[in-house]
């Protein structure tokens, strides 16, 4: 007699070796409210280490962005964004009413070959951007220089704010000669070569820029995240609390954001559950060893994750799934992105119809309605650990800072778009930080634009500081003012 099993709203007989997989895949993919609190607990001293001057996992890069804007900058601003995909110019204006601003934006395709091509091409391609921009707004204009902050989301190295040092290209890109070396002036040199009328100002990763650009809107914000491809949070430090920059010799409480690059956390496997399933993932990526909490919870492996599952119950002898069927597109690695998961959590039919006609339209697998049901929980469990991890980072911050109540904004294709995330994280922070029902402290919800609107703020914080000379952290005043 097969056995029923029960989950939103849907009853479905369920044979008795898929009903023990399904169960046994909950063992695995559960993370309890006793776990979540040790992971925190454990991310906290782990931000701290990072700190320290012998440093850890977790990078903690000290970005330079010396406090949060007040909501009345004003002037004109450009913000060039490179991202994977797109190129993105834009001008922001930063009028007199507090927290607002306009924005005329461009995006340029970012071609495939420029990718593993010269580092002479790649510059001249966002130069002549940069420039096709400017003429393009500012036709038969006198322009004085224009002040750039510049969105670099690679990692990089930060000893001022106007420099930055690619540690490793990611993204797709692989242009030899730039790793090592400080991206500042190769793109300076672009630009002085057309005469174009801009001069950079700040260097920013993309985090940074969210929580910048939510707090110019937000007096509550306090922390910036990204939970989308890849995971980071970028918050405001004291510089008394950061042993690597004690000898800069600044105010204990003068504050600095960090950019955590938090994607590493535990890379020494002492406290996150990781399932056979996260172990494949990392072993067969090609960077065994790093971003191992990134692994477990960007959108990046997410349907890695569900497909490496179902190829492993397909090759289990003692259970039947897509039985006569060719799963061979399903054995081919990374077929299946994070949509795939939120297509089958979206499906709205208790049949499970639009799982159904997924399956066989980009796996040409046809499933039955027990395997449609299997596959609907493990989506599930995939979805809902990496919400309720991702939580971990939130208020691993929290704790480390004792902030009671805040807004954190959040950025990232997965939290924008994946179903239940939010709801799924917001559990989660309640159960670590044990709040009284109905009352969310720390409330997690959509970010400013931060590699646009982030990035022309910062620029305007940094004019802001050397003209009132603070110079932590600043290579070259001249060029700036």
């Amino acid at each position: 007699m097969p056995l029923t099993l029960e989950h939103k709203g849907s009853m479905a007989d369920i044979p008795k070796d898929l009903l023990e997989q399904i169960k046994g895949l909950e063992r695995q993919f559960t993370v309890d409210q006793a776990k979540l609190k040790e992971i925190t607990n454990h991310f906290v001293k782990e931000l701290e280490k990072g700190l320290s001057v012998e440093g850890g996992s977790i990078p903690m890069n000290p970005t330079w962005v010396m406090g949060y804007p007040t909501g009345y900058e004003t002037g004109s601003f450009l913000a060039l964004d490179m991202g994977g995909t797109n190129l993105r110019v834009c001008e922001i204006i930063l009028p007199e009413a507090k927290g607002e601003f306009d924005i005329i934006q461009s995006k340029y395709r970012m071609p495939e070959e420029l990718k593993s091509g010269t580092s002479e091409e790649l510059w001249a391609y966002i130069a002549d951007c940069l420039q096709q921009f400017i003429e393009y707004h500012h036709e038969d204009e006198e322009l004085e220089k224009i002040p750039l902050g510049f969105t670099f989301s690679f990692p990089a190295t930060q000893e001022y704010i106007d420099h930055g040092v690619l540690q490793r290209w990611t993204k797709g890109f692989d242009i030899a000669d730039v790793e090592g070396k400080d991206v500042v002036p190769l793109f300076e040199a672009a630009i002085a070569k057309r005469g174009l009328p801009i001069k950079l100002t700040a260097l920013i990763n993309d985090t940074t820029g969210t929580l910048i650009a939510s707090a110019y809107t937000d007096d509550a914000m306090r922390i910036g995240c990204i939970f989308g491809t890849g995971c980071n949070a970028a918050y405001m430090e004291n510089c008394g609390s950061i042993p690597k920059i004690a000898h800069y010799n600044l105010p204990p409480d003068m504050p600095i954001a960090i950019n955590c690059e938090y994607g590493a956390f535990d890379n020494e496997h002492v406290v996150l559950p990781r399932t056979p399933y996260d172990v494949i993932i990392d072993r067969d990526s090609p960077r065994p060893g790093q971003q191992v909490f990134e692994k477990m919870i960007a959108g990046l492996y997410l349907g890695e994750l569900f497909r490496l599952v179902l190829v492993d119950l397909h090759e289990n002898k003692n259970v039947v799934i897509f039985q006569g069927q060719d799963i061979s597109k399903l054995k081919k690695a990374y077929t299946l992105d994070s949509s795939f998961l939120s297509m089958i959590e979206e499906d709205p039919f208790e049949n499970l119809s639009e799982t159904h006609d997924l399956f066989l339209k980009q796996l040409n697998i046809t499933a039955n309605k027990p395997e449609l049901e299997l596959c609907r929980r493990l989506a599930e469990l995939i979805g809902t650990r990496a919400a309720r991890l991702s939580a971990c980072g939130v208020a691993a911050i929290c704790k480390k800072k004792n902030i009671d109540s805040c807004h954190v904004g959040a950025d990232g294709s997965v939290f924008n778009k994946y179903p239940h995330f939010k709801a799924r994280g917001a559990v989660a922070l309640r159960e670590i930080l044990n709040w009284p029902k109905g009352k969310d402290k720390v409330d997690i919800r959509a970010a400013e634009d931060g590699s646009g609107v982030g990035a022309a703020l910062i620029a305007a914080l940094t004019l802001k500081r050397v003209k009132e000379g603070n110079l932590a952290g600043i290579k070259n005043k001249e060029g700036m003012l």
